[in-house]
């Protein structure tokens, strides 16, 4: 590209940021890590939700010490008061948060036990519904107060009138596994065990992974240590094979849904059950994951109906929602798809007809939130002014769409159970959290909370929003530059590029902070510029702008960030003999591509649980961007790091949890393995018991060994 022309687009700045006034403190570590989250959260209700049936919302809160419920009902005038909890019959040290079964029955779930209530004349009466086992996991209360639950690896249910206990799985080998999230989380797959929708039936998820090969993940908590055997499929490799079962709650019978015997190399998503609980509906994506076919299934017989209609990419297919029914409207529902390009939603009938595409246009669906019958309207989250915003909209039924908050910013949508009214919270540069209530059809809109700013006495830095143009010369891409506190354009600062640029992860927002981490905020206070960008490949700008990167991850990427260090080269005040990068996970795999690949751009890094090899990733998320290793050898010999260690320039540090079970911990002991190998240096520290993440207060001991890290190798 040329580099003047790009270069000047890039200083076209969209905006900047800068905090003055009487700011005095720098950030503690802890603080930087997990600030926002506890001492420096911003103020807003506390666990929000609507009564269902009504327009009333719920928002824990107290009077003196007294935990109770402040309810507010904005179809009476916004009329509040407070009703007080009762007595739980478990002990409980603080108000649940109430999961509502209907207009007057709630429930919560206090580690295996599940507690029911009842509501009548603004008091709370209490019941202990079920104390399950202590190994119970994925507990589900449907609205008959019949409990699902899984112990180990099989499905069990509390009835419950008799309370008694029923064992609908008996699997003895515990690679065979019942009603768990399969298909290792993707495909918007988070839940395995499937209530329909008046409770005579429970649809679940049965995984055969007998097939794959096991995989030892050491556990360093006891002495000796041991290895827990799981399944991990790598790219490539033999999956596992999933059925879909429904369980019939009178008869104690199971019928297995015929998704296809003869080839089970496929995947199972947007599981849904039709209204009437006759049907359900199930979308079955191919293992190349180029071809989806949305079929339906009699769920008495387990046999297929009909295929309502195919989607078919010659890339990829990716499906991550099910379908939503019309309420009132049992023959309708919508499907969302990025057919066009972009994520949209599109109406159907149940005969498989598209009767109409709701939303068009260069911008993203990000969530269906509720729906308004007497308006015949959706509501819904959007990029539709912006990638670095999400606004809340409404469209009808027949196409049209309306705005309904009121601001800029990132927001979040709570609706009522019959559409009339939204909690929007949302935040905003300058803008901490902000928390409304807006009727749905324009008509009312109330300010419920405006939190203050948690960092106000703080020493912030100036943070520019810049637009830069991608190594194609054509696409826009946005940034943020962090610039140092008490910043001298005539000094040269010591500058990290902090990334990730992977599938289905967004970092640049219209947010608070500003500069979307706190961390970033405090290398600032330390003296650091930080720069951070979202390339192709990345979340939330259509298809094409993500599938630039299919088949070679990491090259277009790289290009990408490039482009961002040549901007920041252009920099007078930027010290381009010591730029630093970090990235975790894909922000891993994307720092050691640059640090053997850019040999001489980076001083120093820092490579968390990073991918070293994608045929040692997950078969699902791995084939979707790469192909299989059959199909794609050179796009994975490119994208391959060990072989690659004697390029390393650079100091470079990795770090990863012993227990990881996403990125597993032989990526990088392979690298290390290559880098004794070849006489290459490096830089290595492991959490023993962390997964794929560091979290909790050893996250604080994480960040400041990176931070150490370039203040020994940058300053």
């Amino acid at each position: 590209m040329n580099y003047t022309k790009g270069f000047l687009l890039a200083a076209g700045l969209l905006a900047f940021s800068s905090f003055a006034g009487a700011q005095s403190k720098n950030y503690t570590m802890a603080e930087a890590t997990n600030g926002m989250a506890t001492t420096l959260a911003t103020k807003g209700l506390k666990s929000p939700c609507w009564q269902p049936g009504t327009s009333k919302l719920w928002e824990a809160s107290k009077s003196g010490n007294t935990d109770l419920w402040k309810v507010t009902d904005f179809g009476n005038g916004g009329r509040s008061e407070n009703i007080t909890p009762g007595t739980f019959p478990v002990k409980n040290t603080s108000i649940p948060s109430l999961r509502w079964l209907d207009e007057n029955s709630a429930y919560f779930i206090s580690g295996t036990t599940v507690v029911t209530g009842s509501l009548a004349d603004g008091k709370w009466k209490w019941t202990l519904a079920a104390e399950l086992a202590s190994d119970a996991e994925n507990i589900t209360v449907d609205k008959s107060l019949n409990i699902a639950y899984t112990t180990r690896n099989n499905l069990n249910l509390q009835e419950h009138l008799s309370r008694r206990k029923v064992a609908i799985t008996k699997d003895m080998d515990v690679n065979i596994v019942n009603g768990k999230a399969v298909h290792r989380d993707e495909f918007g797959i988070d839940r395995g065990i499937f209530f329909s929708p008046k409770g005579n039936y429970i649809a679940y998820y049965r995984m055969d992974q007998r097939m794959v090969k096991d995989y030892p993940v050491v556990k360093w908590s006891t002495t000796p240590c041991y290895a827990d055997i799981i399944k991990y499929p790598m790219a490539g490799g033999t999956s596992h094979e999933v059925t879909l079962c429904v369980y019939n709650i009178a008869t104690g019978k199971t019928v297995v849904m015929n998704t296809g015997d003869k080839n089970r190399d496929h995947y199972l998503t947007a599981v849904t059950w039709s209204p009437d609980e006759h049907d359900i509906y199930i979308a079955i994506l191919n293992r190349d994951q180029n071809h989806l076919w949305l079929n339906r299934y009699d769920a008495g017989t387990g046999e297929k109906e009909a295929t309502l209609f195919e989607e078919a990419n010659s890339k990829y297919v990716h499906p991550t929602h099910n379908l939503f029914f019309i309420p009132g409207q049992s023959d309708k529902f919508i499907w969302q798809s990025e057919r066009d390009g972009y994520n949209h939603m599109y109406l159907y009938n149940t005969q498989g007809r598209l009767l109409r595409q709701l939303t068009k246009g260069a911008w993203v669906v990000n969530d269906l939130a509720g729906y308004n019958k007497e308006e015949q309207s959706v509501i819904f989250t959007a990029s539709k002014e912006s990638p670095l915003d999400k606004n809340i909209y409404s469209v009808t039924l027949d196409g049209t769409i309306s705005r309904i908050d009121k601001a800029a910013g990132m927001h979040s949508a709570l609706v009522s159970s019959d559409g009339d009214y939204v909690l929007d919270v949302y935040s905003a540069a300058g803008v901490p959290k902000n928390t409304f209530v807006h009727a749905t059809d324009g008509s009312f809109s109330k300010e419920l909370m405006h939190s203050p700013n948690p960092l106000a006495e703080y020493n912030r830095p100036e943070i520019k929003n810049v637009t830069l143009t991608a190594a194609d010369g054509q696409t826009k891409l946005y940034g943020k530059l962090i610039l140092p506190v008490n910043f001298d354009k005539t000094k040269k600062y010591p500058t990290i590029v902090y990334l990730y640029n992977g599938p289905n992860v967004q970092l640049l927002h219209n947010s608070f902070p500003e500069s979307g981490n706190l961390w970033y905020e405090y290398m600032a206070q330390h003296g650091y510029i930080v720069f951070t960008m979202d390339g192709r490949g990345s979340w939330n700008r259509g298809l094409k702008f993500e599938q630039a990167t299919f088949r070679h991850l990491g090259d277009v990427e790289m290009a990408d960030q490039m482009e961002g260090v040549k901007y920041l080269k252009s920099l007078p005040y930027v010290d381009s003999k010591n730029m630093g990068v970090h990235g975790w996970s894909f922000g891993g795999f994307m720092t050691t591509s640059l640090m053997l690949k850019y040999p001489n751009v980076f001083k120093a890094a820092v490579a968390g649980g990073p991918v070293m090899d994608w045929k040692m990733y997950e078969v699902m998320y791995t084939e979707r961007y790469m192909d299989s290793p059959q199909d794609n050898p050179k796009g994975y010999e490119n994208a391959n790091l060990l072989d690659k260690v004697k390029n390393l320039k650079g100091k470079l540090l990795l770090i990863h949890g012993t227990s990881d079970d996403v990125v597993v911990w032989q990526h990088s002991l392979n690298f290390i393995k290559n880098c004794v190998d070849e006489g290459v240096q490096v830089d290595y520290f492991v959490y023993p018991g962390h997964e794929h993440n560091v979290r909790g207060k050893d996250r604080v001991h994480l960040m400041q060994k990176i931070s150490d890290y370039f203040d020994a190798h940058l300053k």
